[in-house]
């Protein structure tokens, strides 16, 4: 195999080699100063997306995208653009998902008529929950024959009728008509997607409209987009700051929208003037350096004992980019993530929807985070000093380190996935991304890795995706050819897009998967053992007879083409991780790890509401108790 470095160069010239996007786009912007020329529809897409700066397009060619693909094809062997062919189309959402959450920058992904465009409803799906973007292209029946029942149309309930199943899934959804509409769309898509709450679009291309011709100029990219951020009120600034004087057990809690919004310095500046404890969501980890002597991890049912004591015993609460979603609040139980009303919560979102939807809010603010956040710094305010409270930030946060000291010396058969999340922060480079889906390897990392450095964390947040983190690994791969880039996720995940280890190896792009594998789903397996007692367990391991099933992953990399380990000790994970990063080739290190509860998954502190059913009496008795506490 091919050095991986050689990679991140091919990579490096599609992405930072300006000379030849620009070629594109001098030509493009012959049209911008009135000179109309004459394209056709696939091509007014893809010079869109050049002038929009793109590097790549990901997708899967079919009979649905043919007038797109020929523009694309032609891009490409002028050097203006990268194709990269995946194997499923949910993947290529997943990479484009990786790449924006890194760069910011939203890239197409495209799909034919059908199957292919529904393929793409997870990854929108992710998206939109976690505010990211990407833009959709999606083929379409032509517009004459639309409602005839042509090849892969769904017609019986409304004509072409694909669209519609997106439409939920997107922030806003077009299906061209006529050539004529293109440029606009492809304006208003971009700017849709990078303005306000981000969000993933799709545009229906019918097949004919891609096809067709015409002559046409284009608006200059400046003159679309708002350059201006929403401002934060100024006398509602002030109220915050007088509220924020008032607190002697101050809470900062960051989400994923100051993930977005890359606000994790002004965070710190913010808690170090205010005295504040730091806490994260899970769509947030990451926003800031967690070895900040006040950062307090994380709070919710995937929290930690020190972020669930700051916030339910918090005075006030400044919410920044939050939604306050259930696991991030206990389930709203009054007294377990937070005690508003009796706590007072000041919020400030870009997205008014999202203050006072679960808790009311003392004082909301719409505006651009960083804006509030620093419009609250420039104020300078006096407040005052918290050296006690400051060193029970300090305490918990070593009686935490200590707790997860002890658990990781635990012996056991098989290393858990604990050790696996010790082990990487022991030995992974501060700069290094790490991508997780859903599962026990997600809520683990959530809970006890470290990150030192800001902006390292990927996680499917809010929707909370499996077959997510591989291929999103990819994208931020692409996004930064120079930084580490790992996956850590189960099996159960990881079954679900390895079919991407082909798209990993035919274009070299140097992730490492970290693959913890017990044999089936015992994130679910662990939460029927909690919720509903050990009879419960069903249907979870992966077996055949009556032994454990698992594919030999170790030898399925490696007909891939890709390094592969198969590692059971710490010695031995630490010495494949060094590896794999000195040689910098796509990578499988293959971890059988613990299976008995409760070492297969980490320790609930929190709580979380999953219905009991009635005829375990018991048990129904105590959570009816527990769900009178919830305040919605």
């Amino acid at each position: 195999m091919a050095d991986g470095r050689d990679l991140c160069l091919q990579h490096r010239k599609a992405d930072a080699n300006l000379a030849q996007i620009r070629r594109g786009v001098l030509e493009y912007n012959l049209l911008i100063g009135g000179i109309a020329m004459t394209y056709t529809g696939g091509e007014i897409v893809v010079k869109q997306l050049l002038n929009e700066g793109v590097p790549y397009i990901i997708g899967i060619p079919g009979h649905g995208v043919m007038g797109l693909f020929d523009a694309i094809r032609k891009e490409e062997e002028a050097g203006n653009i990268k194709y990269l062919q995946v194997i499923h189309e949910q993947s290529a959402a997943a990479i484009a998902d990786g790449y924006f959450r890194m760069t910011g920058k939203p890239l197409p992904v495209f799909a034919s008529t059908g199957p292919g465009a529904l393929n793409f409803s997870i990854g929108l799906g992710t998206a939109y929950v976690d505010s990211t973007a990407f833009l959709a292209l999606c083929g379409d029946t032509h517009v004459h024959m639309s409602g005839t029942g042509v090849l892969q149309e769904i017609e019986r309930y409304q004509d072409s009728n694909i669209l519609r199943s997106l439409e939920p899934l997107a922030k806003r959804s077009w299906r061209a008509e006529s050539i004529s509409q293109l440029p606009r769309i492809m304006r208003r898509a971009y700017n849709q997607m990078t303005t306000g709450r981000p969000g993933p679009c799709v545009v229906a291309l019918p097949m004919d409209v891609q096809a067709e011709a015409m002559e046409t100029t284009f608006v200059p990219i400046a003159k679309q987009r708002p350059e201006a951020l929403p401002c934060a009120d100024k006398n509602f600034i002030q109220e915050a700051v007088n509220l924020m004087k008032t607190a002697k057990r101050p809470v900062i809690l960051a989400g994923g929208g100051a993930l977005s919004a890359k606000a994790g310095e002004e965070i710190l500046e913010l808690a170090q003037k205010w005295g504040a404890g730091v806490v994260t969501t899970l769509a947030a980890k990451g926003a800031v350096s967690e070895t900040h002597p006040q950062y307090c991890f994380h709070t919710g049912s995937k929290g930690t004992p020190i972020g669930l004591k700051v916030c339910r015993e918090a005075d006030v609460v400044l919410a920044i980019g939050t939604r306050f979603a259930d696991e991030t609040t206990c389930s709203y139980r009054k007294g377990v993530s937070f005690n508003f009303p009796d706590t007072k919560l000041i919020h400030i979102d870009i997205d008014p929807s999202e203050i006072g939807k679960n808790y009311g809010a003392d004082i909301g603010i719409v505006a651009d985070l960083k804006d509030a956040l620093v419009q609250i710094l420039e104020l300078d305010p006096d407040f005052p000093k918290k050296p006690a409270y400051l060193e029970e930030i300090s305490t918990l946060r070593q009686d935490w380190f200590s707790y997860l000291k002890e658990v990781r010396e635990q012996k056991t058969e098989k290393l858990t996935i604990s050790q696996l999340v010790g082990l990487m922060n022991e030995t992974l480079p501060k700069n290094t991304v790490i991508a997780t889906s859903s599962g026990n390897t997600q809520a683990q990392l959530f809970q006890e890795y470290c990150y030192d450095l800001p902006y390292c964390n990927l996680t499917t947040g809010g929707f909370s995706t499996m077959g997510w983190a591989v291929p999103a690994a990819m994208g931020a791969k692409l996004a930064h050819p120079d930084r580490p880039v790992v996956a850590f996720l189960g099996d159960g995940d990881f079954m679900m897009t390895m079919q991407e280890l082909a798209t990993m190896a035919k274009y070299e792009i140097p992730v490492i998967v970290l693959l913890a594998n017990n044999s089936g789903w015992l994130a679910i397996s662990d939460l029927q053992t909690g919720a509903l007692g050990l009879e419960a367990v069903f249907g979870n391991d992966f077996t055949k007879g009556d032994a454990l099933y698992s594919p030999d992953f170790h030898l399925i990399a490696k007909s891939f083409g890709i390094d592969a380990y198969n590692e059971s000790t710490p010695a031995g994970v630490k010495k494949a991780i060094q590896t794999a990063l000195s040689n910098n080739n796509p990578a499988l290190i293959h971890v059988d790890v613990c299976r008995e509860y409760p070492n297969s998954g980490g320790r609930a502190f929190g709580w979380w509401d999953v219905p009991i059913p009635a005829y375990l009496s018991d048990k129904r008795k105590n959570y009816e108790a527990q769900c009178k506490e919830e305040t919605l």
